[in-house]
């Protein structure tokens, strides 16, 4: 079995010093490391005169002299690291034992180095000394030729004897390896512990490699690229301008080897390419690399609408990989010709007027001329004189490109006109007044003024901008907008018409809601002098308190619901819902005096922090939808006992109330409750009356601080 000469000598090596280490500690006694040299092992024994001799151990750089037998003493160590030494065996050695010689003292090896066949280089023609290249042939003389395993060159470019082209015991001859490199040659007998015979002098090993052409200049992206010179196998890599490498299994070598090809990448960049050879060489070509781009010879129509096509002509467009338009704007590209002369572009609704520039993934870029967007035009105007608040038609070219239309003062108004619209209807805002051109703004922000001038009369018409949004039956709304002193009369649902207000003015009414009104979510209707009505935003009448702290709600039935219960269900309809979410809704004949409504345990969601028993209310919203019910419980269960509160039937009062229960209210056998937080099982609601038919809602009960008297329920 052969193998590879240094790996296997230093790990065959390191092997018996592992196992002799056992017993060569390095250490004095008192456990303090020494520095005094120790020997492990040494060979290889038999070995061979002008072979190399090695010394494995710890602190072996401290040796000065080695003498072999017959007091042949060498000065001359290779000190490869404070464990390994080695020295060249002369001709005159023979055998004996071996003594290391170190200031202070000495070892003697336990055996003596003994020698084998005289396995030799000829010192007088002993290799070939003329300058080499790879391939060509290497020949080494010597004596006892025949039992070599490996020929090995400078930094390990090995030549096995599988491969010799000739050996007998007096010569060798072997191909020069490709990574060869001028240097010592060595030759091995291939042992475990292998003989190694060096030549005497350095073998000359020349690249012959040259580089004369790159061609096609410039070369397509993703095509060939050739590169010609000589002896262009021994070139391992390519090495393009943009670092990217090409190894040599990408790498085509043509058959008189005066040629190579590789395939350029799509992403490669301008500049010097570089090839480097097996045996580490590294040249650089003059010619720099250029790259082919995409051209553009023309681009239709040069007059282009946002979101269209732009179509761009040329060569090498399958190159493109981005087109940009002014201000860095990005196109999407679409199809592209069979023969890549044609090129599709759906252009941004944000594009400008400018140029288009084709990018590519090698940088290259193509610019075409500059092309122009289209823009809308006005055909007409009408009316050119109206009010503020009415509506204004412009009728026109392109109008679907329209996003805002501007008036006189500074005013606009936001438009999404339908794909090919013709014309635009406009409201005019109601604080609008003067006389000036109309303006339209583009989706890539173009502005067209019209040459028609539009006077907007200023408008007495009253205008609202907001209302108290929730507010109870003979409670104080207020109105804000504009010309609300032209308000004649404010009539809420249904047909109640308000008779008490506070302030007045231009921009602020305040009205106080009929008691009549009804409840819900509703509008008003505002009457003017003119006889215009104008209807309101949505609010709600309604005669809830607010919740004052959301957290402390411990049923909303939009999410904080029941989780058991005999009847009733959570329910969202418009009429009867009192904000807009759910609510509970009970719409069933009753158990007489129990049927369970809405229940949860374990403090679930039942926020507690801070509540005590005096000063503290439960409070709920109640919409009665028929007649008066019978009465209600609310229980309260924990660790301190199981405490309720009666609540009185509920009475139907055209809407949405709130009811409060002081938790003085809930008791135990008439003992009350003292520490809120204790309460972690069940708590809820449950009808108490007789059997009967119960429609209602209920909604938002939480905890809150109120100031009623203890111990006292009130319905509100």
């Amino acid at each position: 079995m052969r193998h590879k000469i240094n790996k296997i000598l230093y790990a065959s090596v390191m092997a018996c010093f592992l196992s002799t280490v056992i017993f060569f500690t390095g250490c004095t006694p008192t456990g303090e490391v020494s520095l005094t040299p120790v020997l492990s092992v040494f060979g290889p024994s038999p070995a061979l005169r002008g072979g190399e001799l090695k010394f494995i151990g710890s602190n072996l750089d401290k040796v000065t002299a080695i003498v072999l037998a017959g007091n042949l003493e060498i000065t001359e160590i290779t000190k490869t690291s404070s464990t390994e030494i080695s020295i060249v065996i002369p001709q005159n050695a023979v055998p004996g034992t071996v003594i290391l010689k170190y200031s202070g003292g000495e070892i003697t090896t336990k055996t003596p180095l003994t020698f084998s066949e005289p396995i030799s280089i000829d010192e007088t023609n002993g290799y070939t000394t003329a300058t080499v290249k790879a391939g060509d042939i290497f020949t080494i003389n010597g004596d006892y030729l025949n039992l070599i395993a490996q020929v090995i060159f400078t930094d390990g470019a090995m030549v096995d004897s599988a491969d010799f082209i000739s050996q007998t015991r007096k010569k060798i001859e072997v191909f020069v390896p490709k990574t060869a490199k001028t240097g010592k040659v060595a030759i091995s007998n291939g042992a475990e512990i292998p003989v190694l015979v060096y030549t005497s002098g350095v073998a000359t090993v020349m690249d012959p490699t040259t580089l004369t052409a790159i061609a096609p200049i410039p070369v397509k992206p993703g095509s060939d690229l050739t590169i010609t010179g000589t002896y262009m196998d021994l070139i391992k890599t390519v090495i393009l301008p943009d670092g990217n490498k090409i190894d040599s299994a990408n790498i085509a070598i043509n058959a008189a080897k005066t040629q190579i090809t590789v395939k350029v990448p799509l992403t490669a960049k301008e500049g010097k390419v570089k090839v480097q050879t097996y045996s580490g060489t590294e040249m650089i070509f003059a010619d720099s690399m250029k790259l082919v781009g995409p051209s553009i010879t023309s681009v239709s129509p040069m007059l282009v609408k946002n979101g269209g096509i732009l179509t761009v002509t040329g060569t090498n467009l399958d190159l493109v990989t981005g087109a940009t338009f002014t201000d860095g704007i990005a196109g999407t590209l679409g199809t592209l010709s069979t023969n890549n002369t044609s090129l599709e572009i759906t252009v941004p609704m944000t594009a400008v007027d400018g140029t288009v520039v084709l990018g590519t993934n090698s940088g290259l870029t193509a610019t075409s001329v500059a092309i122009t967007f289209v823009k809308p035009t006005f055909t007409s105007i009408s009316p050119l004189s109206l009010t503020a608040g009415e509506t204004v038609t412009i009728t026109g070219t392109d109008l679907d490109l329209v996003r805002k239309v501007k008036f006189v003062g500074d005013l606009s108004v936001n438009v999404s006109p339908a794909v090919g619209a013709a014309s635009i209807d406009v409201i005019v805002p109601a604080s609008g007044a003067g006389t000036g051109s109309v303006t339209l703004e583009t989706v890539n922000g173009t502005q067209v003024v019209s040459a028609d001038q539009l006077v907007i009369i200023a408008a007495t018409t009253p205008a609202i901008t907001s209302v108290t949004t929730s507010v109870k039956p003979g409670g104080l709304m207020t109105i804000t907008g504009k010309n609300l002193n032209y308000v004649e009369s404010i009539i809420f649902p249904t047909n109640v018409k308000a008779v008490l207000y506070g302030v007045r003015s231009e921009n602020t009414i305040e009205v106080y809601v009929p008691e009549t009104a009804k409840k819900g979510t509703t509008t008003f209707t505002m009457n003017s002098f003119d006889g215009k009505e104008i209807v309101s935003p949505t609010f709600t009448i309604s005669g809830t308190d607010p919740v004052v702290d959301a957290s402390y709600v411990f049923f909303n039935f939009d999410g904080k619901n029941s989780w058991w219960g005999d009847k009733g269900a959570v329910e969202n309809l418009a009429e009867y819902s009192l904000d807009g979410s759910s609510y509970f809704r009970i719409n069933d004949n009753m158990n007489p005096w129990w049927t369970g409504l809405f229940w949860r345990n374990g403090k679930n969601d039942l926020k507690t922090d801070g509540v005590t028993v005096a000063g503290w209310s439960v409070k709920m919203d109640v919409n009665v939808i028929e007649a008066s019910t019978g009465d209600f419980k609310f229980r309260f269960k924990g660790t301190e006992g199981d405490f309720w509160a009666v609540i009185p039937g509920f009475a139907a009062k055209g809407g949405w109330y709130t009811v409060t229960i002081p938790l003085t209210s809930f008791n135990d056998a008439g003992k009350l409750m003292v520490d809120m937080s204790t309460m972690d099982s069940d708590f809820g609601m449950a009808y108490a009356g007789p059997g009967e038919h119960v429609n209602m809602c209920i909604d938002n009960i939480r905890f809150e601080q109120t100031s009623g008297p203890s111990g006292v329920l009130r319905l509100y």
